[in-house]
Parts: C-alpha cells; structure tokens; sequence
C-alpha cells in the first residue's frame, strides 16, 4: 500500500514537473511584437536558458517554430515540415553544416512572419537531414532587418521605409 503512494506522489510530482516545463518553453517562445512611434516593426524575443532565441511564427500563413540562427546563410525547413507546408523543392545546392557537407534543396517562401514582421519572397533551404519540427530562421530572414541582441534579448526591427 505504501508502495502505491509513492508511485501516485511520484506520477503527481513528474506531471506537475511536465506541466511546469511546457509552459516555461511557451513563455520563452512568446514574441513581443511592436510598431513604433515612426511606424517601425520591431518583435523582441528572450533567449532561454541555453540562450537560443526560439519563436512562433508564420511562412505562407501557415503557424511553425523558428529557431533563430544567425550563422544559418538560409532560412532552413526540415523535409517533412517543408511536405506539410507545401514547399517546392528547386535547385540541389551544398550547404557546409557542422556535420559537413550535405546536399539541400532551393525554395522561395511566399511570406514569412515573425509578430508584425513580413517578407515576402525569401530564399530558403529545404534540409532532407534536419530533424524536429523547428525551422532555422537564418540570414535570408534576418539580412533584411536590424537585429540587436544584448542582455539575453534579441530585437528585431524592420524600418518603415523598408516596407
């Protein structure tokens, strides 16, 4: 009987754990999103306790989660989110990845989304390797924009007379 108490307190208190855990990943993924006083998009993201800055955002309308990299040249799509998102596989190209080099795939995002932040018409990689559902929110993205990170915060700013 004792036995069982544990294992229902230990079940309770791993629930609870879980519980605890998704909803600080939710928090850390939540995106501030802000038009200035001189029309300036800006989104700030809080970097999480590994310090990588991960968002909710949107290509083609369609919701994904972006992981930002700033040394990724391409916004990069894992095979199968890029199936579910309809993406067209172009051009083979090589792409240089800590593991080496791999063979990716050209495609052009109609609209990506980050909070009030769009563009229209970027460049990406599809990546038949990539695991996970997250997307690399790469240079392709970020290029455009003013990107200002400093005490765990990262701001992104597209400037009114970008858009």
């Amino acid at each position: 009987m004792i036995s069982l108490a544990w294992i229902g307190i230990l079940l309770l208190l791993t629930m609870l754990f879980s519980k605890f855990l998704e909803n600080k990943r939710e928090a850390q993924e939540q995106v501030v999103s802000q038009v200035s006083a001189v029309g300036d998009r800006q989104v700030v993201l809080r970097g999480g306790a590994s310090g990588h800055y991960i968002a909710k955002g949107k290509i083609n309308r369609q919701t994904v989660r972006f992981l930002v990299d700033t040394g990724a040249s391409y916004v990069t799509v894992p095979a199968t989110v890029a199936a579910r998102l309809g993406l067209q596989k172009g051009m083979e190209m090589q792409a240089n990845t800590a593991n080496g080099m791999i063979t990716v795939y050209a495609t052009r995002l109609n609209s990506i989304s980050l909070g009030e932040i769009t563009l229209r018409n970027v460049r990406a990689s599809i990546n038949p390797y990539m695991q996970g559902e997250e997307i690399l929110l790469g240079m392709s993205f970020l290029g455009q924009l003013s990107v200002n990170h400093e005490r765990g915060r990262m701001t992104i700013t597209q400037r009114s007379s970008d858009f």
